[in-house]
């Protein structure tokens, strides 16, 4: 879009390019179901810096939350390609002087080069929840930011509850944002902490923000009335140049502005560049990932990313969109990484597939008829429940044997589990595991914590002389998704398995009615993905 179209479109002039700051491993773990380990933010922010977002919030590392400063910890020895990682926190406490305060020292002490914090800038929340005064408030963001800026930091002031304070009284919510400045804060955040203001009364507050002060302004919108990414959009009309958000949407009581609707709307529909360029086509694949690694289901009316956001079923609309798609739909698919579903035709495209395919086989030719195949044998496996979103490592091997590219390395003659549960005993757990390599079997039991870590074990104690480049490989989570709640105990579900070599790590999915052969088969992806990954596929010893 022109510049002139878009301020014609917008009655405002839009800036070129907004910085993406992503909430999702703070704010977005705060959603009701959202739990993840330590491991699962480290793979969340990858996916995240892959993407090519500006800032990747990982959370607050105080003296109560353990998990975000092992996640610090761990995070200082990764080396992030495009995103900055930042630490957050609010400003010290009334009567306490910043290099006093322990949640200051836990922000400096996080190795993050970022730092967020938050301040009140409603006079309710200061003298109602703070239990101080205007003026000591004052002194808190103040000397907070300066305290943050001698250590050499970049300070993200957000002004919490922004929007109803300066409904209550717009020149204390003014005089808090100008203290941060004042101090040498880099940006000012406005935030909707409540997330119940209305489209045109962010526009307005932010255009008066604007002309108030000379720093480059974000915005943090909560949901609560169902209008954040609209919020953020006027927001951004406005004047800032920051959008906050988080992935799916998740965030506590009715959720963050949606990343994955924001954005798109941005770049599509408003011609504002949000992600480096090619990205876009990313949103499905990240929106889908994280929706796996935290354990929610993925909702499949979702904007742009859902499966139906380019379902056609009604006859005239199939009619038409096989025609000339641009009838129904109103942006191409694949400009967000999706793919039309014409539901009464079984016609598909295979952009999806090729897009990942690429990544395992170079030089591919997408008029390959095997692309095709592989297509046909994706859409059967995720409709027996399969998903492959976050287990590319399976969906590789799957595809390398439809290309006849892999052989299996061993077969499975049998394995049976047997779990012994005696009265003030714990359970004991014990499999028995046959193997076919070559022309040799091998067969052998093991005890474990439990039936899959039994099974486990089994296995590597089976294959583990004849592919001794097993042993380099860990199990590093382990996830169950029951598919159907309304069967009860006797519903399929879905086993996503996390490996690593030390070097890397890959994700591989099984999906069975018996939640034994679901592991299972992401126990052997696993295997197989790691031991061709080190080119251990071949028996040290002759079989």
């Amino acid at each position: 879009m022109s510049e002139a179209a878009s301020e014609c479109a917008t009655g405002s002039r839009l800036p070129k390019q907004v910085l993406v700051y992503d909430t999702t491993l703070r704010d977005g773990c705060q959603a009701e179901g959202v739990n993840f380990s330590v491991e699962d933010k480290l793979r969340v922010a990858r996916i995240l810096d892959d993407w090519g977002v500006a800032y990747i919030e990982g959370g607050w590392p105080n003296e109560t939350a353990p998990r975000d400063r092992k996640f610090f910890e761990q995070a200082r020895d990764v080396e992030w390609r495009q995103a900055r990682l930042v630490a957050f926190g609010s400003t010290c406490r009334a009567g306490v002087a910043p290099e006093d305060d322990s949640n200051l020292r836990y922000l400096v002490g996080s190795g993050a080069p970022t730092v967020a914090i938050f301040g009140k800038s409603w006079l309710l929340h200061v003298t109602e929840v703070l239990r101080t005064t205007a003026d000591e408030n004052l002194r808190m963001v103040r000397d907070s930011v300066r305290f943050l800026k001698t250590h050499g930091l970049e300070v993200i002031f957000d002004a919490e509850h922004f929007f109803d304070g300066f409904a209550d009284d717009a020149d204390y919510a003014l005089a808090v944002l100008e203290a941060a400045e004042e101090a040498g804060a880099d940006w000012l955040v406005p935030c909707d902490t409540n997330g119940g203001s209305m489209p045109h009364q962010v526009y307005e507050v932010m255009r008066v923000v604007a002309e108030r002060v000379r720093l480059p302004l974000g915005v943090h919108c909560h949901n609560d009335a169902g209008v954040a990414v609209a919020n953020t959009i006027e927001a951004v009309r406005a004047g800032a140049n920051m959008i906050q958000g988080t992935v799916n949407g998740y965030g506590e009581r009715a959720g963050n502005a949606n990343l994955c609707v924001l954005i798109p709307n941005l770049e599509l529909k408003l011609g504002v560049s949000c992600l480096p360029e090619g990205s876009l086509a990313k949103l499905v694949h990240v929106s889908r990932a994280i929706s796996e690694l935290a354990n929610l289901p993925h909702e499949r009316r979702e904007p742009y990313v859902g499966e139906a956001a380019f379902a056609h079923k009604g006859g005239a609309h199939v009619n038409a969109v096989l025609k000339n798609p641009a009838t129904f739909e109103h942006v191409p698919p694949e400009s967000v990484g999706n793919e039309r579903r014409v539901l009464v035709s079984d016609y598909s495209g295979t952009s999806t597939v090729f897009h990942k395919l690429e990544k395992a086989r170079e030089g591919l030719d997408r008029r390959d008829p095997k692309v095709r195949e592989i297509l046909l044998e994706l859409k059967r496996l995720e409709d027996e429940g399969y998903e492959f979103e976050a287990a590319e490592a399976s969906f590789e091997l799957m595809a390398l044997r439809l290309f006849n590219e892999l052989v299996d390395p061993f077969q499975l003659v049998g394995y049976r589990v047997i779990v012994d549960r005696r009265p003030l005993e714990e359970p004991l757990a014990e499999a028995t595991v046959k193997a076919r390599v070559g022309d040799r079997e091998v067969h052998t039991a093991a005890d474990g914590t439990g039936p899959v870590n039994a099974l486990d074990r089994a296995l590597r104690k089976a294959l583990g002389d004849l592919f001794p480049r097993l042993a380099d490989i860990t199990l590093v989570d382990y996830k169950v998704r029951v598919l159907d709640t309304t069967r009860g105990t006797a519903t399929k579900v879905r086993v996503l398995v996390t490996s690593t070599d030390g070097e890397a790590e890959w994700v591989t999915v099984g999906c069975h009615d018996n939640i034994i052969e679901a592991s299972w088969q992401a126990l052997v992806d696993s295997i197989i993905y790691g031991l061709r990954r080190n080119g251990g596929l071949e028996p040290a010893v002759e079989v």
